[in-house]
């Protein structure tokens, strides 16, 4: 029953974004509200780690079956702790895979709102913010024009996370600083994001 819930909760999460930040926050909070919290399991923290390093960090999409397994018993056992944090980050996936069938644009506000609740979330929970969050925020404040705000995740990201090549990426295109894109280019010359922005 309490998986049933979850998922309605969830289909129901991703299908208000065009409301208000209020109504993201209050259906969050039922999600957190089910969800069994423990700052010493790291199931949900290692799950994010292995989708950053996996889709994000790796030269190119190494997601397996044996991961998307993973991924989908942590979603569909009941006694996964800090549930409240993998819902909102497959509410954001959800969101942004939603506007590329659709063939629109992914909403920014929606997507501020949800990364921001993560972060937070996942501060309180681990004492720590994986870089895959740091990432998200960065190209949802992009995407929502705020320029600055999200030049500012990718330097605290960096600060954090030094050899992420994302956070590099993004902290060249925001600085054009040369001795980041010496890097990507020595280091990282076939990374997919480095292929993709032309860096050379």
């Amino acid at each position: 029953m309490k998986k049933l819930i979850l998922g309605t909760l969830l289909c129901l999460s991703v299908s208000i974004f065009a409301q208000s930040d209020s109504a993201i926050t209050t259906v969050f909070q039922k999600i957190k509200n089910l969800s069994k919290i423990d700052t010493n399991d790291k199931v949900v923290y290692n799950l994010m780690e292995e989708l950053y390093q996996k889709n994000l960090q790796a030269e190119n999409d190494e997601m397996t079956p044996e991961f998307m397994h993973k991924m989908e018993k942590a979603v569909s056992d009941t006694d996964t702790k800090n549930m409240h944090l993998l819902y909102l980050l497959l509410m954001y996936q959800q969101h942004i895979s939603q506007a590329v069938t659709k063939g629109t644009s992914p909403n920014p506000e929606f997507q501020i709102e949800i990364m921001s609740l993560l972060e937070n979330e996942t501060k309180d929970v681990y004492g720590k913010i994986p870089a895959i969050i740091y990432i998200f925020k960065a190209e949802a404040l992009d995407g929502g024009q705020k320029k600055e705000e999200a030049k500012k995740t990718v330097a605290s990201g960096l600060k954090e996370y030094p050899d992420s090549v994302p956070l590099k990426v993004y902290g060249y295109l925001n600085t054009k600083d040369e001795t980041l894109r010496q890097d990507l280019i020595k280091n990282h010359p076939n990374h997919w994001m480095v292929l993709q922005f032309g860096i050379k």
